[in-house]
């Protein structure tokens, strides 16, 4: 067990008799500037990167931190999900592959979470999946890790589609049971069958 005395701290505290940072203090300045540096490349690493792939290029954003606290990061196929669930609960884990795979049903689905406001959420999707480009890759929104309404009714609509209910009767169920004691929905539009 490493200790350190009260003499060993005065000692990297004080400068010497010519007013210069004794060594230990000099030390530490110097581990910090390496510290701030490598914090710096790390950063940076973060930044926007183009892989190739065939004849294509896919450019992958960089990971955009919103006003609200949401996370945006990008991956190249609705297979691979976003860092941000990678120390996450496979329970979580499987509702965003959930949303990723319904977005046909979700786009259709409000969220009475109250991320209207928020977060400019357009439906539960949003929660979830930001963008799908044409490349394949997607944008993922950390919303849905921290929210249990948005993971609710997530899974709860694919589970009526799956039982055979209509997109029109999934729908109606959702919007009479968040109605009441949530907040206001997202602006989704109805289905258009």
């Amino acid at each position: 067990m490493l200790e350190v005395s009260r003499g060993d701290c005065d000692d990297m505290l004080h400068t010497n008799e010519s007013g210069m940072a004794s060594k230990p203090e000099r030390r530490i300045g110097l581990v910090q500037i390496v510290m701030v540096l490598l914090m710096l490349m790390l950063l940076s690493a973060c930044g926007a990167t183009t892989v190739s792939e065939g004849q294509g290029t896919v450019q992958h954003k960089q990971d955009h931190l919103l006003p609200n606290g949401d996370l945006r990061q990008c991956t190249s196929s609705v297979n691979e999900l976003p860092p941000f669930l990678d120390n996450g609960e496979e329970e979580l884990r499987l509702v965003y592959k959930l949303a990723a795979e319904n977005e046909h049903l979700l786009q259709w689905m409000p969220c009475y979470c109250g991320c209207g406001d928020s977060a400019n959420h357009r439906s539960n999707l949003d929660c979830f999946v930001h963008e799908r480009l044409e490349d394949g890759s997607v944008q993922w929104d950390d919303h849905g890790t921290r929210c249990g309404v948005c993971q609710r009714i997530a899974v709860e609509a694919v589970k009526l589609q799956q039982e055979g209910k209509s997109l029109d009767a999934v729908r109606k169920v959702i919007d009479d049971k968040y109605r009441e004691g949530y907040a206001a929905p997202t602006p989704t539009t109805m289905p258009t069958m």
